[in-house]
């Protein structure tokens, strides 16, 4: 079946407005770096807004479903990051020489298999009606690596200690 014109330009519209929010937020970290805390603010304000036209079009487009189907689609989407698109992204990096592409390749290739792991056992737990125990999520700034619990003394995907992970609420 033929996707349709209007449904390419969402989807188009979505990955555009998603990358908008998130250049937007590096955007305001380094104004607020540089001590310009209301160009920070204001691309904070536009990265929101920017949210919230990527919301639109994905809902829009059918992609928010119930919550089993949800964690079905991240699974997928973070299995097709780990096993296929950030081994190939590595490969060419490593060919072309790129060190610091190799870098940010590899650590998010590690991460996306953590993120499928934490999404499956999320699915699993839903499907069989469960609520999932209430625990506390760390997010290593340097990485991305995200575990459960505890943030280790030492991320064990770059090697950050603690202190550069953060609790996610």
């Amino acid at each position: 079946m033929k996707m349709s014109r209007t449904i390419e330009n969402l989807k188009d519209a979505f990955a555009g407005e998603s990358q908008a929010n998130r250049r937007y937020l590096a955007f305001a970290q380094k104004a607020e770096e540089e001590g310009l805390t209301q160009v920070a603010k204001l691309f904070r304000a536009v990265a929101e807004a920017e949210t919230i036209h990527a919301f639109n079009h994905l809902q829009i487009m059918g992609e928010i479903k119930s919550t089993t189907d949800n964690l079905d689609a991240a699974v997928s989407g973070e299995t097709v990051e780990f096993k296929s698109m950030y081994p190939k992204y590595l490969s060419i990096a490593k060919q072309e020489g790129n060190k610091e592409a190799a870098w940010s390749f590899d650590v998010a290739n590690k991460v996306e298999e953590i993120h499928a792991g934490l999404f499956s056992k999320a699915v699993r737990e839903v499907r069989n009606g469960k609520q999932m125990a209430e625990i506390d999520y760390y997010v290593c700034s340097v990485c991305g690596n995200t575990v459960e619990g505890i943030a280790p003394e030492k991320c064990p995907i770059c090697g950050a200690p603690k202190t550069k992970f953060f609790k996610v609420d």
